[in-house]
């Protein structure tokens, strides 16, 4: 995909990722354990594109954080078999390469990244949670868990991921991209650029 500074939201296609994490502790690298990743423009999710719903290998002597978030703990037997994350990074890197990257607190997941492919680097992102932020100055928490509820977007999350929660890498990408197609739908959004989003 073709795209430039100039390019209007409503122009572009967007990977919407979550990264779940094994949290910080003493002695041990933050890993990746779930990836859960979509495909959106303005038109809607398109879940037919590119989509990761996967978990990724932790060594069973790794350690997790007590307060990281998640059902890891009921999986892992299945995290310490999972793939490689590099095993995926061709077909997630194609994905990125070719849309914008978008996610919620958007620090997290490109610190991931930037762990796993130091040398790979995506010049534009969106972070929903700013721009939420700008958009609705007053919520009472900016959280993407809490966020969705207050937006009304409850009914169609559970209908695109049933039986999934918050923390699920997979249902938190979806959530996120769900609130991205929210806000560009509100008057002027999809016509900002992608350099005037950004820079929000």
């Amino acid at each position: 995909m073709n795209f430039s500074p100039e390019t209007p939201l409503s122009k572009l296609t967007f990977t919407v990722l979550d990264f779940e994490t094994t949290g910080s502790v003493k002695g041990f690298d933050c890993l990746p354990w779930q990836l859960g990743a979509v495909t959106a423009s303005k038109a809607g999710i398109l879940l037919e594109q590119s989509r990761f719903d996967t978990l990724l290998r932790v060594p069973e002597s790794h350690r997790f954080s007590g307060r990281a978030p998640g059902q890891h703990a009921l999986l892992r037997a299945e995290i310490a078999a999972a793939p490689e994350p590099m095993s995926l990074w061709h077909e997630l890197h194609a994905a990125l390469s070719r849309t914008i990257p978008v996610a919620h607190n958007a620090a997290t997941e490109r610190n991931v990244l930037a762990r796993l492919a130091p040398m790979t680097h995506y010049p534009y992102w969106l972070d929903t949670l700013r721009l939420v932020r700008k958009v609705y100055p007053s919520l009472p928490s900016y959280a993407l868990d809490e966020v969705i509820p207050i937006l009304g977007l409850t009914p169609e999350l559970h209908r695109l991921v049933p039986g999934r929660e918050a923390h699920d890498a997979y249902y938190d990408a979806v959530a996120c991209a769900l609130l991205l197609v929210h806000l560009l739908s509100l008057p002027g959004w999809a016509d900002l650029t992608l350099a005037e989003a950004v820079a929000l």
